[in-house]
């Protein structure tokens, strides 16, 4: 059985730093794209970064360029999302997800819908 497990969020400062974890279980990845979600409250579920772990290919949605960084750890099987100079606007329900067969920059392009497995949330808040 497949399992992502989200870890890491809690309150961040503007301009501050926080780091997620998504570890994995029931899977490899070969073959797989994981990816960063995130939920602000009434606001839809958008994608903030992807990874093919297999070959380390690594994209990013243009609001977080620049100040997350996407890791993976095909040892351990997790997945990270380092985050730098956190602002107010990157409070959000934070996912991990897995999509087979595809890469990260097919990933990023595609539905959150269409991700098959999902980890449980973590909240991130950023305060000033």
């Amino acid at each position: 059985e497949v399992q992502l497990q989200a870890s890491g969020g809690g309150l961040g400062q503007t301009g501050g730093s926080l780091r997620l974890s998504c570890a994995t279980s029931g899977m490899t990845f070969d073959d797989v794209a994981m990816c960063w979600f995130r939920q602000a409250p009434g606001k839809e579920r958008e994608v903030v970064s992807c990874i093919t772990p297999s070959n380390g290919d690594r994209v990013y949605t243009d609001s977080v360029k620049g100040r997350f960084t996407i890791s993976g750890d095909n040892t351990k099987a997790t997945v990270d999302l380092l985050m730098n100079s956190l602002k107010s606007d990157d409070t959000a329900e934070y996912y991990c997800a897995a999509a087979w067969q595809l890469t990260a920059a097919q990933a990023i392009r595609i539905s959150y819908k269409r991700f098959e497995y999902w980890g449980q949330g973590t909240q991130v808040t950023v305060s000033s």
